[in-house]
């Protein structure tokens, strides 16, 4: 059974913290009212205990799960609902009945059961750390403080749209090479075990008179007839081991450092970055939600580790009495012009409207960058297919020319 972490306010006034074991949210809620008093806080217990076969079961059903176009069209749903005047219960019970998604409906229907039994919005999502950002879930709880709700499920909804066409776009850069490599390794397969075993007969005993790229390739596809099962598997499990790779500290470090420094996408992926990491800050700087919180799940969200430490040591000097300005003043990861336009908004109060003007620039750069990218990895996948096929049909050609110059003199 989950474990749920309370708040509970006694008669008395004093704050009682503890941790409950039940079945669900509102049973742990029935619990905590029999023992007197006001609940303030009650959401679940996270624990980063979690075996290696959870992971590996995690990662295979990743899929499974509501997309992020099911939380869009929640979110757009809910708002216009709430400021319709319906409450957030029946809001939620609406939206559960006419979604198609098994799974999103049952989550819909626990979060209703939740909030009918104390909890506050923002914690009955906070149970789904996969399906709601921690941006959604703090720009919901500083509206729950404010009194704006239905405004800021539009601002979440409009920010939900930008990640999609952002995501979208990476996708649609990536689409191209992907096919074109897997054209060439299927077209160069195929050569290797079908067409030069043809040619096998033909140039056994003559191994002086050929030239070494045949030599080579006759070598290659002896082994690849011989062991072509080796090629499926070590792709799998080369495949496998990234995803699992890039789940470990270490190895999404590694990752996240070759993205940075690779030529060909290091401009497009900082870019993303920054727009990432400062559009998130300003939204939740104007959404009222504190500095140091906001910070935090900027670092949480910016998808690379090196941006994350960046955010987090920004934290803490701020955490110190240090200006953002003054903390990354000297990172390589942010442009100067970029510090200097923070450093004007801390002294202008202004910082959060500040941070989403740098994040909209950041923006065209980053579709400026994908449209260079994809121009110039059309031409570039192209000649590289063709110098495979090229230097394969080379191999074959070129001592059947030799053959014949001999056997002619």
């Amino acid at each position: 059974m989950p474990t749920y972490r309370y708040e509970l306010q006694q008669e008395a006034g004093d704050l009682m913290v503890g941790q409950l074991i039940a079945e669900s949210a509102a049973s742990a809620a029935e619990a905590l009212r029999d023992r007197g008093g006001r609940i303030v806080r009650l959401v679940p217990f996270q624990t980063n205990e979690t075996t290696m076969l959870g992971r590996v079961w995690k990662i295979l059903n990743a899929g499974n799960g509501p997309s992020k176009r099911d939380i869009l069209d929640f979110t757009t749903q809910l708002a216009v609902m709430v400021r319709a005047g319906i409450s957030l219960r029946a809001a939620i019970d609406g939206i559960a009945a006419s979604t198609d998604h098994k799974l999103f409906r049952s989550m819909l229907l626990s979060i209703k059961d939740d909030i009918e039994a104390g909890c506050t919005f923002s914690d009955a999502i906070a149970q789904y750390p996969k399906l709601f950002s921690p941006l959604y879930i703090n720009m919901v709880r500083a509206s729950e403080l404010s009194g704006s709700f239905g405004h800021m499920l539009d601002r979440i909804a409009k920010i939900i749209t930008k990640q999609i066409e952002t995501r979208k776009m990476i996708i649609g850069a990536s689409i191209y090479p992907a096919v074109i490599g897997g054209l060439a390794t299927v077209v160069t397969i195929f050569l290797l075990t079908f067409v030069l075993p043809r040619f096998a007969g033909v140039f056994a005993g003559k191994e002086d008179v050929l030239p070494w790229p045949t030599i080579f390739l006759m070598g290659l596809s002896e082994w690849m007839v011989l062991y072509w099962w080796l090629v499926p598997i070590a792709i799998t499990i080369i495949v496998i081991g990234i995803i699992i790779g890039g789940r470990i500290e270490r190895g999404a470090k590694i990752i996240d450092l070759l993205k940075l420094k690779f030529p060909v996408v290091r401009q497009m992926l900082r870019a993303l970055y920054i727009n990432r990491s400062l559009q998130t800050l300003g939204e939740l700087i104007n959404a009222g939600v504190p500095m140091l919180s906001a910070l935090e799940v900027t670092g949480d969200i910016c998808g690379n580790q090196y941006y994350k430490k960046l955010w987090y040591d920004v934290r803490q000097g701020v955490r110190e009495g240090s200006r953002i300005a003054e903390t990354v003043g000297d990172t390589k990861l942010l442009p100067k012009p970029v510090i200097q336009m923070v450093g004007a908004g801390e002294e202008s109060g202004r910082l959060g409207d500040v941070l989403q003007e740098i994040a909209e620039y950041y923006d065209r750069v980053l579709q400026d960058a994908v449209k260079m990218f994809t121009s110039l990895l059309e031409p570039a996948m192209i000649i590289f297919m063709g110098g495979i096929v090229g230097f394969i049909a080379m191999a074959i050609i070129l001592p059947i020319f030799k053959m014949s110059s001999v056997v002619s003199g």
